[in-house]
């Protein structure tokens, strides 16, 4: 562990608020700042591997993308280019052996992975979301045709759209709780912990440590997850408008056509949820993300607040916020002994 904590950065003014978020990955986290990202992940030598960029700011170049939605659109697209890049980075960097990497092609140890091609990334991208699109919009609009059709009769259009709504968020339930149930997966829920416990950590302007971040909760309600209930949410909402009596392949595809302006819409909820959280209507709001919270998180072990911590200290310092002087990673001085997964 470190012995001196890294100060956390102050805002630019006392009112101003420095959003951070992160995502876990394997054996580590990416954390990402207004304007940067940083990713640490944990070596099986017990090392911590490092990466970090700079977010080029679209908006600078099109204002009109800071507009409401549209803001979220961005983000959102932005946001999952990231993340893939980091999870391919991860994905190289948990397995790798330094020593063996020295022996059979005399190489530096630690050397640098594969650089992550633009195509790889669009593709890895342009996979989850046909993936997506089949499993939480065709399959439940298709059931639920066939249940009005062999089940319930005529349906109201309102009814349609609660019923087709049900039915992909039993799928998103499903699918979270199936992965979580694997070895794998349940670590990288540890992981998402840790980042959620820096993540405070940085919010309550406390020293960044472990022992301030080991404190904090797990549960966010700026996280991914809420996110996906509200896209949920705002979907029943929205679908609604789509004609009941329409053929099938036009429910489809205004339905795939409204997907931007749902996460644009979701996106601004999110936001002002987690603003407004105390407020009773926002907590009601809020609940139900934080609850599924309880399976995506799950309590860090030490080394993974480390982790987390360093890779926002990345983030930060990639966006000047600290100084590269303290730039140094933290490493443990012998291969961790990692626990095994309840």
């Amino acid at each position: 562990m470190a012995a001196n904590p890294t100060p956390a950065p102050a805002p630019s003014s006392p009112d101003a608020e420095l959003l951070v978020g992160g995502q876990a990955l394997i054996e580590g986290v990416m954390m990402r700042a207004p304007g940067a990202w940083g990713v640490a992940v944990r070596r099986p030598d017990g090392s911590i591997a490092l990466e970090r960029g700079k977010v080029a700011s679209i908006a600078k170049r099109y204002p009109f993308l800071k507009l409401p939605i549209l803001r979220g659109v961005t983000v959102l697209f932005q946001s999952l280019a990231i993340g893939i890049r980091a999870l391919n980075f991860s994905a190289l960097k948990a397995v790798e052996d330094p020593v063996a990497e020295e022996v059979t092609e005399g190489t530096a140890p630690g050397k640098k992975a594969p650089e992550i091609s633009n195509a790889a990334i669009a593709g890895s991208m342009a996979m989850g979301l046909g993936l997506g699109v089949v499993v939480f919009l065709l399959l439940p609009l298709w059931l639920t045709q066939l249940s009005e059709r062999f089940l319930f009769g005529p349906l109201p259009s309102l009814v349609f759209n609660l019923v087709d709504g049900l039915l992909r968020g039993l799928f998103f339930i499903a699918y979270i709780f199936g992965i979580s149930r694997f070895k794998d997966i349940h670590r990288v829920f540890m992981y998402h912990g840790a980042e959620h416990k820096v993540v405070w950590n940085h919010e309550a302007r406390l020293p960044l440590s472990v022992e301030n971040a080991r404190v904090q909760t797990r549960l966010h309600p700026r996280c991914g997850t809420s996110f996906l209930l509200f896209v949920l949410l705002v979907s029943i909402l929205l679908f609604a408008f789509i004609p009941k009596t329409a053929p099938f392949l036009f429910k489809f595809g205004g339905r795939l056509l409204l997907v931007p302006v749902i996460a644009g819409l979701s996106y601004e909820v999110l936001r002002l949820s987690a603003k407004k959280r105390a407020a009773p209507l926002f907590a009601l709001l809020v609940w139900p993300g934080l609850m599924l919270q309880k399976i995506t998180t799950q309590e860090p072990t030490d080394d993974m607040l480390e982790v987390a911590i360093v890779a926002l200290e990345e983030a930060l310092r990639a966006d000047g916020l600290l100084p590269e002087a303290a730039a140094e990673p933290l490493r443990a001085p012998e291969p961790l002994a990692l626990p095994a997964s309840a």
